[in-house]
């Protein structure tokens, strides 16, 4: 044929780059338009071409984790390293999808290890089945465990188990985002992707509080922004301040919603040698100086709805206790502390607080990390 032959036809006419795409990465199908992206902003039009906006993404050196007493008869072999970081660590971020699930994975990459021939394969999920867990850094009740969250009125998630100093949500998930109505999954969406963009979203959660919940910042819990995370629980700030309270007061009470610390009783209090002091505690005895229950959760002291730090104390015990003896009760954050001293009655009274002890107070404060 000669070289300047007309090639055949096909029937299929060339697509000008102008024209738009349609993406087939996930079951919306985009139509994109050279130069946009489509509703996900995973997938653009470039010039005629579908490509994926973020790159794959690969770790190729991880953090060390320092073993246990690795020393000495019980050292290990084990490094450290959690993710071998001396090898390229595939993820799946950026790597596109196999939607409609007969195309093979983006990306299958083999290694060895060992001598152990080891191939991983990577692909992203379409956002039918996405989700996030929000930790709120706070004391404070949001609300009880497994109640709904919501944003505008749909519910989104809810409330999971505590972590220590932290509140968790699960929000999102295949539940919100396709089985319920429309507006509850595109509610939820939207959230998700607010939460993920580093946006504020305001939240509702049943029988609970308003929260408004932005990545890197401080939670506003009904209103009011959340600054420390706590220390440590009542007993833990017993067992890290109990040597600068010493000498400057006979009884420390650290008000916490989990476990409320009296520091004459608890193991920290008698290694110092202090006195019984017959202040005693509502709520329930785990071990000396430990205490469950003393109030019931809320945004006061400790995460409790104590507003009155009295009102957990039961009378003092006359055995023990004396006119004169120096009571300080504070939070597990510093933020709140009352100074009091018994009289002739053994009825605590609103005293003036010492210079060391506000000190401790404030370097409890110190210690704290700054709420995320």
């Amino acid at each position: 044929m000669p070289d300047d032959a007309t090639p055949p036809q096909t029937g299929e006419k060339e697509r000008p780059p102008s024209a738009k795409i349609r993406c087939d990465a996930c079951p919306v199908m985009c139509y994109i338009a050279d130069g946009k992206s489509g509703a996900c902003d995973r997938y653009a039009n470039h010039a005629g071409e579908l490509v994926r906006l973020d790159p794959l993404t690969v770790i190729q050196s991880g953090a060390q984790a320092v073993a246990f007493l690795d020393q000495g008869g019980n050292a290990q072999d084990w490094d450290g390293d959690v993710i071998q970081g001396g090898r390229a660590f595939v993820t799946a971020v950026g790597a596109g999808t196999t939607y409609p699930d007969y195309k093979p994975a983006p990306f299958i990459v083999s290694q060895e290890v060992d001598g152990v021939d080891m191939v991983t394969v990577v692909t992203e999920g379409i956002f039918s089945y996405c989700g996030v867990k929000v930790k709120i850094d706070t004391d404070r009740h949001i609300g009880e465990e497994r109640a709904i969250v919501r944003v505008e009125g749909e519910a989104v998630g809810h409330v999971m188990t505590s972590e220590y100093g932290s509140k968790m949500l699960s929000l999102g998930g295949v539940e919100h985002l396709t089985g319920g109505s429309k507006k509850e999954g595109r509610v939820t969406c939207d959230a998700l992707l607010r939460l993920c963009n580093r946006e504020a979203v305001e939240m509702t959660i049943d029988e609970g509080c308003t929260l408004v919940v932005q990545a890197g910042k401080a939670p506003i819990i009904n209103g009011v922004p959340e600054k420390l995370m706590r220390v440590g629980c009542g007993s833990a700030t017993i067992g890290m301040f109990a040597k600068q309270w010493h000498g400057h007061v006979d009884e420390v009470v650290v008000v916490d919603d989990h476990i409320t610390g009296v520091l004459s009783e608890h193991e920290a209090g008698r290694g110092l040698e202090m006195t019984p002091s017959g202040i005693r505690v509502k709520g329930r005895r785990s071990t000396p100086g430990r205490y469950f229950q003393v109030a019931e959760p809320g945004t006061g002291w400790g995460g409790t709805d104590v507003e009155d730090p009295l009102s957990i104390l039961k009378p003092a015990d006359p055995k023990k206790a004396w006119p004169g003896l120096r009571l300080l009760m504070i939070s597990t954050t510093g933020e709140q502390w009352g100074y009091f001293v018994l009289d002739d009655d053994l009825q605590p009274r609103p005293a003036e607080i010492t210079a060391p002890l506000l000190a401790v107070a404030e370097r409890i404060a110190e210690n704290c990390e700054p709420s995320l």
